[in-house]
């Protein structure tokens, strides 16, 4: 078995919410040095020894993200 670990963030230049909510919130809970805070995803895909890195970047580009407004890294884990 093979163990993929992907990383899904949001291109630069699109609006992120979630991070900035995330970023106000540090300011008011006292953390002033914090100038941004971006949120992605972080995806764990277990595959057959058979399934390529090509292959599961293919999954990324068709579903596990939108490749219009996030860019993707995929690695794989060591066992």
């Amino acid at each position: 078995m093979k163990h993929y670990e992907i990383h899904v963030t949001g291109k630069q230049g699109i609006h992120d919410p979630a991070g900035e909510n995330s970023l106000h919130a540090l300011g008011n809970l006292g953390y002033e040095g914090v100038t941004g805070v971006r949120i992605g995803k972080y995806i764990q895909l277990t595959a057959e020894d058979s399934v390529t890195e090509d292959e599961v970047r293919e999954m990324c580009q068709r579903l596990l993200a939108n490749p219009v407004i996030e860019d993707f890294a995929v690695s794989l884990r060591e066992a």
